[in-house]
């Protein structure tokens, strides 16, 4: 309890550490419900957040309707389903990964089919396949480590 905060809180501190550096830096959480357990407070706020992101969304579609105001939500929690369906299938091969690393990897993939469209003749499959892998992972937090390097 906090001397100007007068209530018990459940505290949940994450250390983060960046390997190459040897870095750390801290996240810290709160909740008011005291027999909430670590990994649900987390789970809790990633929620939070991708609500947040919903409702700003939403906003954005500039609704003024009670039907146009429905419709902005009703896609935004689509898309969430949506995005928890494929993250589910693509962490079957990246089990680390979250919603950024599935923005990441399907931007990617978007942008290598852009740039293969203009090309008069399609790359070699191995050449195409260190292609996709190099952008496909940029952006990720959780990075994709390979045997070659396209730099």
């Amino acid at each position: 309890m906090h001397k100007e905060f007068a209530q018990s809180l459940n505290v949940v501190i994450l250390v983060k550490t960046n390997f190459k550096t040897n870095t750390h830096s801290h996240v810290i959480l709160f909740s008011s419900h005291l027999d909430l357990k670590a990994d649900k407070i987390i789970d809790y706020y990633k929620l939070r957040f991708q609500i947040e992101f919903n409702f700003r969304d939403a906003k954005d579609f500039m609704n003024l309707s009670q039907t146009a105001v429905t419709n902005a939500a009703n896609l935004a929690f689509f898309m969430v389903n949506l995005s928890h369906h494929l993250l589910a299938d693509f962490r079957k091969h990246n089990p680390n990964s979250g919603i950024i690393d599935l923005k990441a990897y399907y931007r990617g993939f978007r942008y290598v089919h852009e740039i293969l469209k203009m090309l008069p003749q399609q790359p070699d499959p191995i050449l195409l396949a260190q292609i996709f892998a190099k952008l496909t992972s940029l952006g990720r937090i959780h990075a994709v480590y390979t045997d070659f390097d396209l730099s």
